[in-house]
């Protein structure tokens, strides 16, 4: 079967079975929330929410979107004019998956939250993610990881790292030979 792009099926899903995902690190500053307004306002929606659909709540997760989706919950004229329903389309993927094409639609346009990147990078390596996978999936390199995990502050995020052997201090330099002074030994 021939792959079509989830853009081709939008739906019209009442808003009030859509709901944010618990792991979205974007935040837009009151002015430009003001210009999205504007821009719905103006323009419609023209571009969906993407969500995954929850079987057993009969609900719509967002995966991209939150901020359009926000604008109809926050004014009435929108939600009056779009009858309280969002365009929406559905993909349907894993956690892990959702978590990092949320993150690919975000980098794609703008900031992130460090504290909550931090705690994506921490969820995902819970979920048995590699660094490797983070970052081939999320668009982070090496250091940029590894300065998401030290935020969190957890051990555990470190336990496949391989640290290689630091110097030993020394209490005072009459114990060392010269050669252990030099770091030859």
């Amino acid at each position: 079967m021939k792959y079509k792009s989830p853009v081709y099926n939008i739906i019209a899903v009442p808003i009030d079975k859509v709901r944010p995902n618990t792991y979205n690190p974007n935040a837009v500053a009151p002015p430009e929330m003001k210009l999205l307004y504007d821009s719905i306002k103006a323009d419609g929606y023209t571009m969906p929410i993407v969500c995954y659909y929850e079987k057993e709540t009969d609900e719509y997760i967002i995966v991209d979107g939150f901020h359009r989706y926000r604008i109809m919950l926050e004014y009435p004229d929108i939600y009056k004019r779009e009858n309280g329903l969002l365009p929406v389309s559905v993909i349907n993927k894993p956690i892990d998956q959702r978590m990092a094409s949320t993150i690919r639609h975000n980098r794609a346009r703008g900031n992130h939250n460090v504290d909550l990147m931090s705690n994506i990078v921490k969820e995902l390596h819970e979920l048995g993610r590699s660094d490797s996978w983070i970052s081939k999936h999320l668009g982070m390199d090496k250091d940029e990881i590894l300065r998401l995990k030290q935020i969190t502050g957890l051990a555990a995020l470190f336990k496949d790292v391989n640290f290689g052997k630091a110097w030993r201090p020394v209490t005072s330099l009459e114990e060392t030979t010269p050669a252990e002074y030099n770091g030859e030994e």
